[in-house]
């Protein structure tokens, strides 16, 4: 009996640590997570993920890292546990996401730094909650290199724009509208509903008063140009 040599290689789904180490630094990952899930709703070719693990290199699970969110266009949506680049028609996340926490160290970011510049992101954003400082690098030649004037950027890749004020941070969808929180987006998925079901009841309306003045609305013809 020949006995293979290879080893099966296991690509764990988690690295051990906590997705965020307060609730600041939460609801920011929540809120750039759900906003961009909102903005790519439509588009079943980019993949939006929080705290997943990336593994670029086939064989290598050591080589990983968790962004706290990221972006892949060119990959279907759907569930995974781990974000196998390989499996993914070799296609890296183009934009990255971090938010800091006072535990993280500058060795930490340097070395994510390092990782996202080999590994191919185009665009890196870090964001300070506790100081209201944000950081991008965009990839020029081939590196990453830091975007200087940052506190009225618009992204290349995803078309949203960051506004840095006094306060805060302020993220804008292309269309200028503001990234909400979980509570606001199902605020605003309310409010659009009661004005469509509002809309619908006052069309049934307009459609029995005139058909009791005798008058019918003719179907449109779905084949008709």
């Amino acid at each position: 009996m020949t006995v293979s040599s290879e080893r099966q290689i296991i690509y764990p789904d988690s690295d051990g640590q906590p997705m965020a180490d307060n609730t600041k630094q939460f609801r920011w990952i929540v809120l750039l997570k759900e906003n961009l899930e909102c903005l790519f709703a439509q588009n079943p070719d980019v993949f939006v993920a929080g705290d997943l693990l990336w593994y670029p290199v086939e064989g290598n699970p050591e080589i990983r890292v968790a962004p706290d969110v990221f972006v892949v266009f060119g990959r279907q949506k759907g569930d995974r546990g781990s974000y196998r680049q390989w499996l993914e028609d070799n296609i890296a996340p183009q934009v990255v996401f971090e938010i800091l926490s006072p535990g993280n160290t500058l060795k930490e970011m340097i070395k994510k730094q390092q990782f996202y510049d080999r590994y191919g992101v185009e665009e890196y954003y870090i964001y300070n909650p506790e100081n209201n400082e944000l950081t991008g690098l965009q990839r020029l030649e081939d590196s990453l290199t830091v975007i200087e004037e940052i506190k009225n950027w618009t992204s290349p890749r995803l078309g949203i724009r960051f506004v840095v004020t006094p306060e805060t941070l302020e993220v804008y969808y292309p269309d200028g509208t503001p990234f909400l929180t979980t509570i606001e987006l199902k605020q605003r998925a309310e409010n659009e509903k009661q004005r469509a079901d509002s809309a619908e009841s006052e069309l049934a309306f307009i459609k029995q008063f005139l058909h009791r003045q005798g008058i019918e609305i003719p179907k449109m013809d779905s084949n008709s140009n």
